[in-house]
Parts: C-alpha cells; sequence; structure tokens
C-alpha cells in the first residue's frame, strides 16, 4: 500500500535566516531547484509527513541556508540533524514532520504580509548598505529570496491547472456520461406533522437523507478558454469553464418547460449550483480557493459570502468566511470511470436574523452551515454507465463497479479521526454506504465559529474499489473562518485483494497537527 499526497507546499521552499548575504553563485544554485509534483510514498500504511498548504504540490525535501556569523560565540547552538549531509555542512532538510514548521505553508496570517514594526525593520535593512560598499543591502537579498518563491509557487500552479486540465476533463475532447442520484436532507424539509423544517430526524438526532424519486443523466465537460492579460506567464491568459446539461430523450418534454412540482424545483436548483469559479485559473488551485488535484483524485469549492457587498462578479474570490452558502465536491477517476460527490451547505435563514440583537450564541455572527443536498454521480466516458437491456450506448463493463452492493469492504479503508476535545464534533459527521462498493464520510453541520472545537477543521472522505486498486480521498479543510481554504488533498491506494490486511490502526492522522 502507498499513500499520495499534494499538499500546496511549495516544492522546494527556500528560506534564509536574516544576517545572511547571498552570493551570485548560491543565488544561482536556488534558481536551479526543481518543482515537485505529487508526493508517493511506498511501504508503509502512514507516511511520516502530512501535508499543509501554501502551494499545489508535495516536495520530498526542502533545503535552507544557514547564515553564517562573524563571531563563533555569538552563533546558537543547533540540534543535530539526522538529515544533514557531513560532505555539506551549510545545508539543512528542514524536517516538514515537525508541527511547529509553519514558513511558506500558507497558514500564517502575516507571512507574507509582515507586521508594521516587520516592515519598517525591513525597510531599514534594505535601505542599509553593506561593509564592502557595494550598495546591496539584506533587504535586497530577502526581496529576491522571495520573487523565487513565488516563482515557483506559479510553477506549482501551472501543474496543477494542467493537470486537472489534462486528467480530470480530459484534456476538454471529452464528455462524462452520468447518472446522478439526489438526495435532500430533513434539515430543510417541512416535517408531517407540521413542527417545521429540520424537525424530522432519525432517533440519533442526524438528519434523514431523502432519495429523489428519479435520477438525471447528465452530461459533463469542461475546456479552457482563452482571456485578455497582460501577464507574461502563460497559464495567466487561459481559464477552466465547466458545462453540465441535462440528457433529454426525444420524447420527453421541450427542455423551456417550467419546473412546477417541488421535486423538478428541487432538480432545477441541483443543476443551477456551481460548485467551481466561472472561470477557474491556476491561482485558485493554491488552496484557499479548496480546488486541488492528487494522482486520480480531485477536489472543487466554491461558497457565497454571507455578506457580499453586492459584488457578484467577485464573490468566488472571498476566501474568508463567514458564508451563506458553501459548496465541495470531491471525485475518484479511474480509467473511463469516475464516481463523484456533490455536496450542498448552506445557512438557515433564521441563524442570520436579529444580528444587531444582544444573543449569547455565535448563531447571528458565524451560523452554522447545514447539508441541504447531496448528489452521487456515477459517470463514464463515451457511454452512459448503467447496463440496459436493448441499449448500445451502455457500458455493460462497468455497471457492477458503479452500481454493485453498497459500501466499501469493512468501512473506510483508512478512517479520519473526527473527534475534537470531546464526542460532540464526532456527531456532526454522517456515513453513507453508496452503490458500486463506495462508503462516504461527511459533515453534516460545520460550524464557522472560530472557537468552535478548539478550531479543529472538517473532513469528508470518500473510499471506492473501482478495479484493482482501492482508493480513499480525504478531503480537509480549516476551521472557522477558514472552511472554505484546504489543509490537504490525501490519497490513499492499497491492493483491493490486501486492503484487511494492510488497514492503519494507528486510529488516523491527527487534524489538529
Amino acid at each position: 500500500p502507498h499513500l499520495a499526497f499534494n499538499s500546496l507546499v511549495g516544492a522546494e521552499v527556500l528560506q534564509t535566516e536574516r544576517t545572511m548575504n547571498l552570493s551570485a553563485a548560491a543565488l544561482a544554485l536556488l534558481l536551479s531547484a526543481s518543482t515537485a509534483g505529487a508526493f508517493h510514498t511506498g511501504g508503509c500504511v502512514r507516511p511520516a509527513l502530512l501535508a499543509r498548504p501554501s502551494a499545489p504540490s508535495r516536495p520530498s525535501s526542502a533545503v535552507r541556508f544557514a547564515s553564517s556569523s562573524s563571531s563563533s560565540d555569538e552563533e546558537e547552538e543547533k540540534p543535530e540533524n539526522p538529515y544533514a549531509d557531513p560532505n555539506y555542512p551549510d545545508l539543512e532538510f528542514v524536517n516538514y514532520d515537525d508541527p511547529g514548521y509553519v514558513v511558506d505553508q500558507g497558514i500564517v496570517g502575516d507571512e507574507f504580509f509582515p507586521t508594521d514594526a516587520e516592515a519598517k525593520s525591513a525597510e531599514e535593512r534594505a535601505a542599509a548598505v553593506d561593509a564592502d560598499g557595494d550598495g546591496e543591502g539584506e533587504g535586497d537579498v530577502e526581496a529576491q529570496i522571495e520573487e523565487m518563491r513565488e516563482d515557483r509557487r506559479r510553477k506549482n500552479d501551472e501543474y496543477q491547472f494542467e493537470t486537472y486540465h489534462e486528467r480530470v476533463l480530459k484534456n476538454g475532447d471529452e464528455e462524462y456520461r452520468g447518472e446522478w442520484t439526489l438526495y435532500r436532507t430533513s434539515t430543510f424539509l417541512p416535517s408531517e406533522d407540521g413542527a417545521g423544517a429540520g424537525a424530522a430526524a432519525d432517533e440519533n438526532g442526524l438528519p434523514r437523507l431523502v432519495k429523489a424519486r428519479k435520477t438525471l443523466r447528465v452530461v459533463s465537460s469542461g475546456r479552457k478558454i482563452a482571456v485578455e492579460t497582460d501577464s507574461d506567464f502563460r497559464v495567466d491568459g487561459e481559464r477552466i469553464v465547466h458545462e453540465e446539461t441535462v440528457a433529454r430523450s426525444p420524447s420527453s418534454e421541450e427542455e423551456g418547460t417550467a419546473p412546477t412540482t417541488d421535486e423538478e424545483l428541487f432538480v432545477a436548483e441541483i443543476l443551477s449550483n456551481k460548485y467551481w469559479p466561472d472561470r477557474m485559473s491556476s491561482g485558485d488551485f493554491r488552496g484557499p480557493q479548496g480546488i486541488m488535484c492528487v494522482g486520480n483524485a480531485y477536489t472543487i469549492c466554491d461558497a457565497v459570502p454571507l455578506s457580499a457587498d453586492g459584488d457578484d462578479e467577485h464573490e468566488h474570490e472571498q476566501h474568508e468566511g463567514p458564508f451563506a452558502e458553501y459548496r465541495a465536491e470531491v471525485g475518484i477517476q479511474y480509467k473511463r470511470m469516475r464516481m463523484r460527490v456533490k455536496l450542498d451547505y448552506r445557512a438557515k435563514e433564521e441563524d442570520n436574523e436579529d444580528e444587531d440583537e444582544d444573543d449569547d450564541g455565535p448563531s447571528s455572527v458565524h451560523p452554522p452551515l447545514y447539508l441541504r443536498s447531496m448528489a452521487v454521480c456515477r459517470e463514464t466516458t463515451e457511454r452512459w454507465p448503467r447496463h440496459e437491456e436493448g441499449r448500445t450506448d451502455v457500458d455493460d463493463a462497468t455497471s457492477a463497479r458503479l452500481f454493485g452492493p453498497p459500501g466499501a469492504p469493512g468501512g473506510l479503508y483508512d478512517p479520519p479521526p473526527v473527534v475534537g476535545d470531546d464526542d460532540e464534533q464526532a456527531g456532526r459527521y454522517m456515513m453513507v454506504d453508496l452503490e458500486g462498493g463506495a462508503t462516504l464520510l461527511f459533515p453534516h453541520r460545520m460550524e464557522q465559529d472560530p472557537g468552535a472545537f478548539g478550531g479543529n477543521g472538517w473532513v469528508t472522505s470518500l473510499d471506492w474499489t473501482p478495479g484493482r486498486i482501492r482508493y480513499q480521498v480525504d478531503r480537509k479543510v480549516m476551521g472557522g473562518y477558514g472552511i472554505k481554504g484546504l489543509r490537504s488533498l490525501e490519497l490513499s491506494e492499497v491492493q483491493g485483494q490486501d486492503a484487511s490486511e494492510y488497514r492503519p490502526n494507528d486510529g488516523g492522522e491527527d487534524m489538529r497537527q
């Protein structure tokens, strides 16, 4: 078994102590560092490294240059690094397993936007002149280092952008034909006894999933379009657009017929929801947008701010909550098949009212997000996925893999921890077995209060065995107002027949690390 991680960590990120000066040769060495793609580890069930976001690929290692000091007595003693190479004492490999390592992770608020005191100090250093009088201050060196970091982030943006277009959208040359199974939650449905929306829950207090009577047949595709730009970076002049349309038979009603019944209105709502920016750019793959791909898995996301300020055009660019609507999609593809799940969350209207009233609860300031609907999409290219007698445009070979017995064998292969300081956060989750041998874990309610559950994030996991290999993708996001941003996207792969033997038993990786 092995795992594939794609964090948003910059490839071979370089940092420097503030007291150092870099020579031209050192700068050339920094510029020659190569970028990295998805990170795979073999021979173990869980690696020691946990992906953290800042740029869209996981490096195998990162280096930094230790600073030189004019006096050895002034140098602080550093603990011995087991990864250091004795032949190169000036180089040190950064241990990404260290939970205290946050540089270039994109999770420190003032990492790229220093405080006023730090900015003033940087300006003073930049204005300083070296002892040899060449006019090059230390601030200039730091600016060059940051410029190189940004260059690597841009290259990683391009890698993610191109990988998504090639693998997920098949270079825009193919369409997915899929059957969508739709669910609504009882949270937004009126109860039979007239007690109001959300009153009808199960014996455990969890919302019920109400399955729609009919499935949708949808054709999905995506392609690149060109946009005007002054940038020299090629992908800045490209955007990805998505399209999803219902396939209608010749005998069906005309497409222009307005929906009338409650279920028709629900279907129209599902089709109108957007789970991606209208025009997806390479910069959307950095993490705050909640979009990333790794191996043959991917995730996309979009959200509507609680206070949009009337700027509809740039709503998707706001990555900090609280949000009134939140939609995420996670999917796994295998050869010509794809299984993906769309989750639509909404804040209740009553939670947004009376914001000016004195309220001890957090609902009026940062209302929780409740699951409103879910769509399970089973798709194939070229043909429709489900077997039907007498039809030649149906892929018989994939019918069992997409519509076979429900549930992954033994449940999730590697269940993530969903418990905070108590069991209350675990009660926010649901697990559902899906046809086709898949299992889905997801939160039915997500808190946007920054102080809820100690700031823990949230995770959505999809486990599916479409062939010889069993896959599990874990979409881990931040907590509080950063709920749109990814912590990591993790893909586990194991031989299906060996999954029970190599099942992890460490209780999962602690998200709080």
